[in-house]
C-alpha cells in the first residue's frame, strides 16, 4: 500500500488542492490525514487562502480515499459536515511488517508517548515541524510537517509511505527527508 500522509491543512484551500494533486501524482492508494483539517486555531495565523467550506467540498469528494485522525482543532461540528470519520484519536496501522501509531500529536507525542513496543513508529503532526528521530525503546517519531502553516522555517510538506520507506516532500516534489526501515 502506498499512502500520502498530510497534516495541519487548517482550512487552507490552496494547501488542500496541493495535497490532492500530490496524491494523484504520487499514485497513492489512500490519503492519511493527521488532523486539523478545517479550523486554523487561535495560535495560528489565518491561512492565506482560508476557505473551509471549499475544503469541506474537496474532502467529501474524496471521502473514499481518506483515512483521518482527530486534531486538536477538529470538533464534532466538523464531523457533521464531513462524510468520513475524523474523530478517532489514533489509528494503529500495520504495513509491510511495520507497526505505526498514527495520531495528531496533541495527546500522544514523544513527551507523552502511547504504549509502544520496541521498534514501533509514532507518526503525528500538530507541531507543524517535519521530524524523523529515534526515541524511547528503539522507536521512531515521524512528522510530515504542515501542508498549510509550516513552522521553524520548514517548507509546506507532505509524506509518502511505500515499501517500508517514509519520504517527506515539498509541493514541488523535492525530497526533503527520507527514512527507510
Amino acid at each position: 500500500m502506498k499512502l500520502l500522509i498530510a497534516s495541519d491543512i487548517h482550512g487552507d484551500l490552496e494547501s488542500m488542492e496541493l495535497v490532492l494533486r500530490a496524491f494523484e501524482s504520487e499514485d497513492a492508494d489512500k490519503i492519511l490525514l493527521l488532523g486539523d483539517l478545517l479550523y486554523h486555531g487561535p495560535r495560528n495565523d489565518l491561512p492565506k487562502t482560508y476557505a473551509p467550506k471549499a475544503v469541506i467540498e474537496l474532502l467529501n469528494k474524496n471521502k473514499d480515499r481518506i483515512l483521518a485522525v482527530r486534531g486538536n482543532c477538529d470538533t464534532e461540528v466538523d464531523q457533521m459536515v464531513l462524510n468520513f470519520p475524523i474523530l478517532a484519536d489514533y489509528a494503529y496501522l500495520s504495513l509491510d511488517g511495520l507497526s505505526i501509531f498514527a495520531t495528531h500529536g496533541h495527546h500522544h507525542n514523544t513527551q507523552t508517548p502511547p504504549p509502544l513496543s520496541r521498534g514501533e513508529i509514532l507518526l503525528h503532526g500538530h507541531t507543524h515541524v517535519l521530524k524523523c528521530e529515534e526515541f524511547g525503546s528503539e522507536n521512531f517519531y515521524l512528522n510530515p510537517g504542515s501542508a498549510a502553516l509550516p513552522k521553524e522555517n520548514n517548507p509546506r510538506t507532505y509524506m509518502v509511505y511505500e515499501n517500508r520507506t517514509f519520504t517527506v516532500k515539498d509541493f514541488d516534489g523535492n525530497t526533503v527527508l527520507e527514512k527507510k526501515f
